[in-house]
């Protein structure tokens, strides 16, 4: 055989051995299930997604909570911490100007809604200084802590990150934490979310849309 010829040969032979490795790939790719589509986190989704649960805190009266205490009512759910600058009184201020404007369109819808604040820094939030935060927010605002493992729990049914953050001041610290604000359906399931950016406005137009 010449060298034009082989060379023919091996080309031919090339191109047989891709489509072959072409199609054992094809046929490997169809056997394989696809992805599982995740939830969106990001806003409203249609799709049911996996967040909340049971909890068993204590509120700022030193009274114990559980998630199936508010049953029947919808869960308007913030984590956060006392001490923290910023994200977290905007959140809670949000969430108190939203349900005083939803109050003044349907005040029925209102009273269906209950403001939850779940700290992530027991160490520093007792009841005592959960109680005095407070007050300064809804006058219905429910505040909870509790012990690291059910803080630990709470928001890991509900997804929150959280993480100490130690500061250039001895002894001091931040909490790093995700800063959703979570809308919870009567039976205990998540209906949507917002940021603690989200104005007091768009908030309460949110509940009017989903509270019943």
């Amino acid at each position: 055989m010449n060298s034009r010829l082989l060379r023919r040969a091996l080309i031919i032979f090339a191109a047989g051995l891709i489509l072959l490795l072409l199609g054992l790939a094809s046929a490997w790719y169809l056997r394989e299930p696809a992805p599982p589509k995740q939830s969106r986190i990001d806003g409203p989704s249609s799709a049911e997604a996996k967040i909340g649960g049971p909890f068993e805190l204590t509120d700022q009266n030193g009274e114990l909570r559980r998630a199936r205490h508010f049953s029947g009512q919808y869960m308007l759910i913030y984590f956060g911490f006392t001490f923290c600058p910023d994200a977290c009184p905007t959140a809670l201020t949000n969430m108190t100007q939203a349900l005083d404007m939803l109050e003044e369109e349907a005040q029925t819808k209102a009273e269906q809604v209950v403001p939850i604040f779940i700290t992530v820094d027991p160490e520093r939030d007792t009841v005592e200084e959960m109680a005095s935060y407070a007050e300064h927010f809804h006058p219905d605002l429910v505040a909870l802590t509790g012990t690291r493992d059910q803080i630990a729990a709470a928001a890991k049914q509900y997804r929150v990150y959280y993480e100490k953050v130690e500061t250039e001041s001895a002894g001091e610290y931040l909490m790093d934490h995700s800063s959703q604000i979570y809308l919870m359906g009567p039976e205990g399931k998540y209906l949507t979310h917002f940021t603690h950016q989200t104005p007091a406005d768009e908030l309460a137009a949110g509940l009017e849309r989903y509270v019943k």
